[in-house]
Formats: structure tokens, sequence, C-alpha cells
């Protein structure tokens, strides 16, 4: 096999990104924008991978998505890759292609087209856009051609292994068994497949040959995890494993959280250009117009004054207000948000042109995009407990929302209670609060 040669490795890669699923563990947040759209650190969600491979050298996406929501999210967002390429300053510009209107039966199959379509003939590194991770892109490819290997898929060590696909390895790092969902006694490690994957060329040929062809249509589906990676295993192909030490699965809110969390305190990189507003803190606070930045210089003031309390880590975003007396603690404010005075904000994200009242507690929780939480000090608001906000909701004074999930756009009236209740239309906002207000002994 040739040397390794980065600049050309790398430059020649096209990297994958499936978008074709509902995202449904994380609703109500995905129920009107597709999953790696999500607002993560002031951001979406799919700009920490992209930028992770762009700075590396990757300029050729395609992004694979199903489904109307996705695609018109996706395209609307990044459209040709010139805003993303100015907003990271990459250069040369990122070139990003989209499904056509091809209808795909799963994320393998999604490849199987777009590599068709586009006359891919160049290796193709495959990413989720819902995950976070490191890796030095240079040390994977190295690995993958050291090997021979036909597919070499990033791991990573989990404890619930029933969630994901398991790799059986040899000493090697081949891959000897690949079962998708085991049960816990039955899986054979605790490596989860990471979703990201290495393509020799020949993988192409495989998924457009006749034997795929008749697996494709008896099981009426093409994944990657459920189909094509253990069809490859079990043929004798060359697919290997490839650990990774940092790698995220935003799935469920207390995912997000935690990546949340570990990601202020210094797991990844967080892509703030403003430095931090003490040297030994990770706080940031953004701002970068002449206007933005009079409100960080405010927010400085306030926290320099004591007026301010913050503790670990957080993000704040640009445009932001935030009264007195509040308290932010290992949490995330996004843009254009308004917080009253004496607000707490603890272990949560806040996203972006949220208006929270006054003396409200928000812990454990995700606060959707436009939500106003009304909240006084007679009457405080309180969420928690993975507590899950949908966008442009209104939430009432006095309410008290505990791991409770509400779709977007539903107004709360005031003083209304809920715990373990998932608010799917405005009937739920009723029917399930006089459940807990009968149980509860309120009339």
């Amino acid at each position: 096999m040739a040397p390794f040669n980065e600049s050309m490795e790398i430059a020649n890669l096209r990297c994958f990104i499936p978008v074709g699923g509902q995202a449904k563990r994380l609703r109500p947040l995905t129920n009107d924008i597709s999953k790696p759209c999500v607002r993560f650190l002031n951001r979406p969600l799919l700009e920490f991978p992209m930028a992770t491979l762009a700075e590396q050298g990757v300029r050729n996406f395609i992004f694979g998505e199903g489904g109307y929501t996705n695609y018109t999210n996706l395209f609307d967002q990044y459209g040709e890759g010139i805003g993303f390429s100015a907003k990271y300053q990459i250069q040369p510009r990122v070139h990003i292609k989209h499904q056509p209107n091809l209808d795909d039966k799963g994320s393998a199959d999604s490849y199987r087209l777009n590599v068709e379509y586009y006359d891919v003939q160049k290796p193709v590194l495959v990413i989720q856009g819902d995950n976070l991770f490191d890796l030095v892109l240079r040390e994977f490819i190295r690995a993958h051609e050291e090997r021979s290997a036909m597919m070499t898929i990033a791991l990573t060590r989990v404890e619930q292994v029933e969630q994901y696909g398991i790799a059986d390895l040899g000493l090697d790092m081949r891959i000897k068994r690949f079962i998708e969902k085991p049960a816990a006694a039955e899986a054979p490690s605790k490596l989860a497949n990471a979703g990201i994957y290495l393509l020799s060329p020949e993988v192409r040929k495989i998924v457009a040959g006749e034997a795929i062809r008749r697996l494709r249509e008896e099981r009426g589906r093409l994944d990657f995890g459920f189909d094509l990676i253990p069809y490859l295993v079990d043929n004798g192909y060359p697919v290997y494993g490839y650990e990774l030490a940092v790698w995220y699965d935003l799935g469920s809110p207390e995912r997000y959280l935690k990546a949340m969390h570990d990601v202020l305190h210094g797991a990844l990189n967080i892509r703030v250009l403003e430095p931090k507003i003490a040297p030994d803190r990770n706080v940031w606070v953004q701002g970068y117009s002449e206007d933005s930045i009079k409100r960080r210089e405010a927010i400085v003031q306030q926290y320099q004054e004591r007026k301010l309390a913050i503790e670990g880590a957080a993000l704040i975003g640009r445009h932001t207000r935030i009264g007195d007396f509040c308290t932010i603690a290992d949490s995330n404010i996004d843009n254009f948000c308004i917080l009253g005075e004496s607000v707490r904000v603890e272990r949560s994200a806040i996203m972006d042109a949220a208006r929270i009242g006054d003396n409200a507690r928000i812990s454990e929780s995700i606060v959707g995009r436009k939500v106003l939480v009304d909240s006084t000090p007679e009457h405080p608001t309180s969420i928690e407990s993975n507590s899950v906000i949908g966008n442009a909701v209104t939430i009432g004074a006095g309410c008290s929302l505990v791991q409770t999930r509400v779709n977007p756009g539903l107004t709360i009236p005031p003083g209304l209670r809920y715990s373990d209740a998932f608010l799917v239309t405005a009937e739920d906002v009723i029917t399930l609060a006089q459940r807990g207000a009968t149980e509860q002994g309120i009339s």
C-alpha cells in the first residue's frame, strides 16, 4: 500500500452525513426541526463535528437527508457551504451537496444512493450529525491504510450496551462479530459503534451488488448498524475498529445536558472566540458587534460587582440581558435571552430569545427557543428534573414542571403543576394538570 499522504488523503475524502431519523428521544426539541439543527452551546449541533473535520482539511460534504424537514432545514441553513466556510474561516471553502429527491431505506441505502448520484470514486468518511467527538483524522486514516481495511469503525466504551451496536474484536482490532443493540448478557464487549466510518471505494461496489440488493428487498431497509456492517463482517471483509477517547451521543435530554456540562468544562473545543471573563474560570460571555459588546460588558460588570453569581462553568450568548441577583451554574444561556431578577439556572440550557421572569428556578432542564416563562416573587415558576420545553411555549406564573415535556407552541395557564408528563396537545395542558391537582388534593 502506498505511504500515507495527509494532504492528499484528507483532501480527497468525501464526508457523508446521513440525516434520516425523526429523533424521537429528543422530542419536543425535534418536533419542528431536524436534530442536527437543534441548538447546542449557541450554534446548530451539526457545526461542531463539521468544524472539527473542516479544520483538518475536509472540504467536501454530502448530506443524506431523508424527509422534508431534514432536507429543508439543512439546505436552508447550509446551502452549498459558503456561509459555514465564512463563519469558521475555512479556506479553501467547504462544498456541500444534498441528497436528491430519492427515497432511501436507511442510512447505508442513503450512502448508496448518494455515492451513485454524485459518482463518488474516492474514500468516504461517514459521521453522524448529532454526535460530538474528538477525532484526529490523520491517525484514523493511517490506521485504516496500515491494516488494508475495507471499513474502519470508530468505537467508544459504553455502559449501556443495549442501546448501541457492539463489536467483538480480535487482538489486531479486526471485528469478528457485530451485534446491533444486544441484550446485556449477549454483548461481547463494551465497545460501541460511534457512527463514524471510513469506507474504501470497494464498499460502493458491494452496496451496488446483487447480494446487497436482495438483502435490502428482503428486510425492507439497508442500515449501517443493522445490515451493512454485519454483512461485511460475516462475509469476511476486512472491517476494523478504532477506539475513540471522547465521544458524546446527544440522543436524549439527559445526554444533551451531560455533553453540555462536559464541553463547558473542557472536554472538547467549545469554539468560542471571546476570552474567558476570568483567567481561571470556564466562563464566556459572547459579543461581536458594538451593541452586543455593550451587553457583554454589562454582564461582566455585574459579575465583578457580585450582582451576578456564576458557579462552575457557563456560556452566555450575544445580546442577552440578565437581571441582578441571578445565579448561573454550569449552564448555557443562548443569544437574545432576557432573564429577570433573582433567576437561578442550574445545569440547564436556555435557547435563544427565551424570556425568563423574576425568581424563576430552572434546573437540569432544556428550555427551547422563544419560550416565555412568566414568574414573579409572589408566584415563582420552577422547571426541573430533565424537563424539556419546546419552542415558542408560554408558561404562566407559579407553574411547576418536574420531568415534564411540553410540545412547541402550547400555553400553560398560571399555577398549574405537572410531574412526569408529556403535554402533546392543548387538551393535555388541562387534563394532565387536573389529574395532578386531584392527586395532590388541590381543588
